[in-house]
């Protein structure tokens, strides 16, 4: 048994050597998103204390999906820097085959959920309003644009789409490839302390900076082979510590994104470093599992925990409550949301997205 499920969540990296601590940290930032949805749709059963532990985690657990920005700004800034010959057109179909099967499959389970539950529906009434919805949600729209998504997490895909599309046109444009290193890591720090100020004047969507993280990060690492021997662990913990004080504290948004860009620049530092305990502990063979179907996983959580807390709502009595439930109920959740998403992997996302890999992402 143990020797099928390694089969078929160990992944090829093809001709590059793995990075086993960033499948971990895939793991990790996965586990961070399932406790904001978990927090999210228990709320109305916890009662006491519980209610005040949800939402701290639930605001540092947002954090997961601005660690996923980070190494996939290290892993597509890379595999284009290193290419001599960069084509655009595979580059393209590589990028879509990586989103689109396990995004549609996903998102026509939520399509024809819509129509059987439609007080849980987002779709417009009208038949043209629904087509032209729907058509948005295809185009990865929403997230960057004011549109609501219907898989409610694939906002994060329109950010991530983004930064395919001007990552290339940045490195051409400037003719990064022909610069020395240490140029364009300050290129990079400029860009990002323009972006923070540009924030803090006009507002916009700051965290696409964390993808420029992933860049010097990318830089300092494969670059210059820098990387840190202690500490990984404590800047995690201060990364959730600050994030999670927003639910007890009003703090300034751009003061704590600079703070995690920073955080999470050591974090992975010290976490590709193979003599570090941060290293050892993030190549934990199930958190490295996690974080290899971890895309899937991504997807199809939050319906897992919808269709769990909709069984429960039905046997549960009316207006039942417990201070307790929130630390044991996890477990169960964890647990069908992760059968679940392994078969999304196992039939959608391993044959469909990553049969070919020309990158490490």
């Amino acid at each position: 048994m143990y020797h099928w499920f390694r089969d078929k969540l160990n992944i090829s990296h093809g001709k590059n050597p793995p990075l086993l601590s960033m499948e971990g940290l895939r793991g990790l930032a996965v586990l961070l998103v399932f406790f904001v949805h978990y927090s999210a749709q228990i709320t109305p059963w916890i009662s006491g204390v519980s209610i005040n532990i949800s939402y701290f985690i639930q605001s540092f657990g947002q954090i997961g999906v601005d660690l996923f920005f980070v190494l996939s700004g290290y892993l597509i800034y890379g595999s284009i820097i290193d290419k001599k010959i960069f084509s655009i057109g595979k580059y393209a179909k590589r990028r879509a085959q990586r989103i689109y099967p396990v995004f549609l499959v996903v998102f026509t389970a939520y399509i024809v959920l819509s129509f059987i539950f439609p007080n849980e529906s987002k779709l417009p009434e009208s038949i043209l309003d629904k087509i032209i919805y729907i058509t948005q949600n295809l185009f990865l729209l929403p997230g960057l644009f004011d549109i609501k998504p219907i898989i409610i997490v694939a906002w994060s895909l329109s950010y991530e789409i983004f930064y395919y599309l001007m990552i290339p046109l940045v490195v051409r444009l400037f003719k990064l490839k022909t610069w020395v290193v240490d140029n364009r890591i300050y290129f990079w720090v400029m860009v990002t302390v323009i972006s923070w100020v540009t924030y803090l004047v006009l507002g916009g969507h700051i965290r696409l900076i964390m993808f420029i993280c992933g860049i010097i990060l990318f830089e300092l690492h494969s670059k210059k082979q820098f990387t840190l021997r202690k500490g990984g662990t404590r800047f995690l913990l201060i990364a959730i510590t600050i994030f999670g004080l927003r639910s007890i504290f009003d703090i300034s948004y751009a003061l704590l994104i600079i703070s995690i860009f920073i955080l999470f620049l050591l974090l992975c530092l010290c976490a590709f470093n193979q003599q570090s305990n941060t290293y050892k502990w993030l190549t934990y063979l199930p958190l490295r599992w996690l974080g290899n179907m971890s895309y899937s996983y991504y997807l199809i959580h939050s319906l897992t925990l919808k269709f769990c807390f909709l069984v429960f709502g039905l046997v549960m009595p009316s207006g039942f409550n417990d201070g307790n439930l929130y630390f044991w109920f996890w477990i169960p959740t964890f647990a069908l949301t992760i059968v679940v998403s392994f078969m999304l992997f196992c039939i959608v996302e391993r044959p469909l997205s990553l049969c070919i890999r020309s990158d490490n992402n």
